[in-house]
């Protein structure tokens, strides 16, 4: 199955396709650093993206980062639509070098974020880390999820906020695979839309 969305403000204007499968992706978002991030995600989920970003980088690279994790939630919920044999818990630890992070994912229904990350420094290259909590909120909250993610340690900034996305990708990976027994995974007989 693909999703494909499309999203169009005065900021920025988005084309998505997303799939589930270990194809290359092709992404654009105007933003370098944010590119090799969403590579790492798609490459690590095991998701195929195509994506082509128009935004107002020449102000700055907020709205093209935050459009693009509202857009990619709303992809990942559809793609998971059917979550009637999901396994619903997904946890990484994820080292990159002298980092380590840890997510736990939930496919809850239930849009909640904890981030807690400590940047070494404020940007990389021209990137400003605090995008990475506004990417990282849009994308969970619109993807329905409930999302801890904690960076344990730090070192070099490229490497904590790589170790982010990679441990983000594995823990949706691992909430979203099949499960053994097709059944939906909750007591109340429930997963919220």
């Amino acid at each position: 199955m693909t999703i494909t969305k499309e999203r169009k403000t005065k900021e920025t204007s988005i084309k998505l396709s997303i799939s589930k499968g270990l194809e290359a992706s092709h992404i654009d978002t105007g933003v370098g650093f944010l590119n090799h991030m969403l590579d790492l995600f798609a490459f690590h989920g095991h998701y195929v993206i195509d994506l082509k970003v128009d935004g107002d980088t020449d102000v700055d690279d907020h709205h093209t980062t935050e459009d693009v994790g509202i857009l990619l939630g709303q992809a990942i919920a559809e793609l998971m639509e059917d979550k009637s044999s999901i396994q619903r818990y997904g946890t990484a630890y994820v080292p990159m070098d002298e980092t380590l992070t840890r997510t736990v994912i939930d496919v809850s229904g239930r849009p909640y974020l904890h981030f807690e990350a400590d940047f070494s420094s404020q940007t990389v290259g021209t990137f400003d880390v605090q995008l990475v909590k506004e990417f990282f909120y849009a994308l969970t909250i619109n993807a329905r999820l409930t999302a801890h993610i904690d960076l344990i340690r730090g070192g070099n900034t490229h490497h904590e906020i790589e170790s982010l996305f990679k441990s983000y990708a594995q823990a949706l990976r691992q909430a979203a695979s099949d499960s053994s027994i097709s059944r939906l995974p909750s007591s109340k007989g429930v997963i919220e839309a």
